[in-house]
């Protein structure tokens, strides 16, 4: 698991925090704790959810899900 802040996230996607925040509140996405008073998510369930929004594919429902699309995809690649 690899954390991340909405503000890191966002500038990794080069997104804005708060579509990285409405993504996560949307889609469930992987809380690990909070830094502080930001909250602290899983980047690589965040990097799937936005590839998946990119591709115009249906987001996976929850974090293991998505975490199962991740490994489909990289034995494809």
């Amino acid at each position: 698991m690899s954390p991340a802040t909405a503000k890191t996230a966002a500038a990794r996607l080069a997104r804005e925090a708060v579509t990285i925040r409405q993504w996560a509140r949307r889609y469930g996405a992987r809380v690990l704790g909070k830094s502080g008073r930001e909250v602290v998510y899983d980047f690589a369930d965040l990097a799937t959810i936005e590839g998946c929004i990119w591709r115009s594919d249906d987001v996976p429902p929850t974090p293991e899900a998505r975490d199962e699309l991740r490994a489909q995809l990289g034995r494809a690649a």
